[in-house]
């Protein structure tokens, strides 16, 4: 057993459920929640506060963030795009927020109609108004590359780091792969030159996706570089709008499955993991992905679940 300890960030009840048209009943959401936090999970992307119109699937932030930080020892963050939400957020209680923006400026603007600076300013303008105690993380999307227009070099992502890491050195950075069009290499490269430039910045994070199967050799390649932080969603639910037709988040059961048999703890039960797997997996619109889910049911004659 290696001394180092895994953290998974399950970050489906957002990230995947967000990607769902078909509204899940609040209750059904909790039950899910309540089901990975049984399984082990003690750190959860449980919601966002964003624009109800924009995101109805999310209408019902406060409730389930107000739920899920009920459940004792559970880190739970929820994304904010901006001071707005951000109030709304700590209004409701928030106690972790998620800031994001993103490198590309198209693709910042389609988001947030600002410029990747001007999402840079209210950055430092949300974490002035954080109440004590309040963590902060900060991800940074289109990291590795973008889906209007490609390629982002990292010397792009660093520069923006630039206008980030000094607003609050002991924030969670997360770079994230929004289009899961990065290879490894990519992804050792960003984080080496990230940790050599920023040494102020101890804490870091890795957010994946798994559209050309890449999702565990990336995952792995953070975890090489010295991550030991790793988004995740159960099932693999959210699927990528750049991709149809293409899985979305790397699978949580995946990630433990693999790290348990590379002898890391993680803390997670995969057997219970992969049963809330199973349910996610069969919403209605849901597009799951993920390979452990699928070879287990098969061992069991169980019928695919997507």
């Amino acid at each position: 057993m290696t001394s180092r300890v895994l953290t998974l960030v399950e970050v489906g009840p957002r990230d995947g459920f967000q990607s769902i048209d078909a509204l899940i009943p609040t209750a059904q959401k909790l039950k899910m929640i309540d089901e990975l936090y049984d399984a082990g999970v003690r750190r959860m992307e449980a919601t966002a506060f964003v624009s109800d119109a924009a995101v109805p699937q999310l209408a019902d932030a406060g409730e389930v963030m107000s739920h899920a930080q009920s459940l004792d020892g559970l880190d739970v963050q929820v994304l904010v795009p901006n001071l707005r939400h951000a109030e709304r957020a700590l209004a409701a209680g928030a106690r972790h927020l998620a800031f994001v923006l993103s490198v590309s400026e198209r693709h910042n603007r389609g988001n947030v109609r600002r410029a990747p600076l001007e999402s840079a300013a209210e950055y430092a303008r949300i974490v002035a108004a954080l109440p004590d105690g309040v963590a902060m993380r900060l991800n940074v999307a289109t990291a590795f590359d973008c889906p209007h227009d490609g390629l982002v070099a990292a010397g792009a992502t660093l520069a923006l780091l630039e206008h980030l890491v000094d607003v609050m050195p002991e924030a969670e950075i997360c770079p994230c792969d929004t289009t899961g069009r990065v290879t490894p290499d990519r992804v050792t490269g960003l984080f080496a030159a990230a940790r050599e430039r920023f040494p102020q910045a101890r804490h870091w994070a890795y957010h994946g996706h798994d559209t050309y199967g890449l999702g565990m050799a990336n995952v792995l390649a953070a975890w090489a570089a010295g991550i030991d932080v790793i988004d995740a969603s159960f099932g693999g639910l959210g699927g990528c709008p750049f991709a149809p037709g293409a899985t979305g988040n790397v699978a949580s059961e995946d990630v433990i499955w693999t790290f348990e048999q590379m002898g890391v703890e993680t803390g997670i039960d995969l057997d219970a993991l992969i049963a809330v797997a199973r349910s996610g997996a069969s919403l209605p619109g849901a597009l799951s992905g993920g390979r452990v889910r699928e070879v287990i049911n098969a061992m069991l004659c169980l019928e695919p679940t997507a």
